[in-house]
């Protein structure tokens, strides 16, 4: 199956589930406002703080912002873009040393699904397409050749990778003072086309995360509205 074929048919079963969310809402299970409220009501500003904690925390982790859209308080047209990197320094089951940093991007929309759309506080549901292309270094310190018993080294420099996933997500937005807001999101992820090069299976790519960890992860977002 092409790389296209695959977020086709993530994309849009993603899609009929945000539809039947909205179809629920019209049945009375959220009941959204009918008003006469401007189309366009501003735009906000915000970064991410768990990525922050994580390069604190571990060696791992990315720097990320956003752009909002606010259409009728409802519809929200979102860019994300974001600087991760990686310093695992010789793994304790390996022994390999693994870095990289990058940037990536994302690109996708929420929905407000909450009962009063134009309230202060926000639920909402969401679609992200990401992409990042970054470089690995990969090493082992020299260690003893099993047969020949002299010293064998292990490197790979500067090898280009990249990555397409998607992100299916639901958060909360809240209110705190005047424009700011604070607010969450958990997020499920899914790799639809990746290029490892040489390596085979790279240990951690920017924006996604470590590979062989949960596809589950979560945002903790500081947004200003302008």
């Amino acid at each position: 199956m092409t790389m296209s074929m695959r977020i086709s048919r993530f994309l849009l079963s993603s899609l009929l589930l945000l539809w039947g969310c909205m179809a629920a809402s019209a049945q009375g299970f959220l009941k959204w406002e009918r008003d006469t409220v401007p189309l366009f009501q501003g735009f906000a500003v915000g970064v991410d703080l768990v990525g922050v904690a994580q390069l604190q925390l571990s060696d791992y982790g990315q720097y990320e912002g956003s752009f909002r859209l606010n259409l009728h308080d409802q519809y929200f047209p979102v860019v994300e873009v974001g600087y991760g990197r990686a310093s695992h320094v010789d793994d304790e089951v390996t022994g390999l040393t693994y870095k990289t940093s990058a940037p990536y991007f994302r690109i996708g929309a929420d929905v407000n699904i909450a009962k009063k759309k134009h309230a202060a506080n926000r639920i909402y549901a969401g679609l992200r397409y990401a992409f990042t292309s970054y470089k690995v270094d990969l090493s082992r310190q020299p260690f003893p050749d099993p047969v020949w018993q002299w010293e064998t080294q292990f490197g790979v420099n500067g090898e280009s990778c990249n990555q397409h996933w998607a992100e299916v997500l639901v958060g909360i937005d809240a209110s705190v003072l005047g424009p700011l807001h604070l607010g969450w999101s958990v997020r499920y992820k899914r790799r639809l086309a990746h290029n490892d090069g040489i390596i085979g299976k790279t240990w951690y790519v920017p924006g996604y995360g470590i590979q062989e960890s949960t596809r589950i992860g979560a945002t903790f977002n500081v947004t200003i509205d302008i």
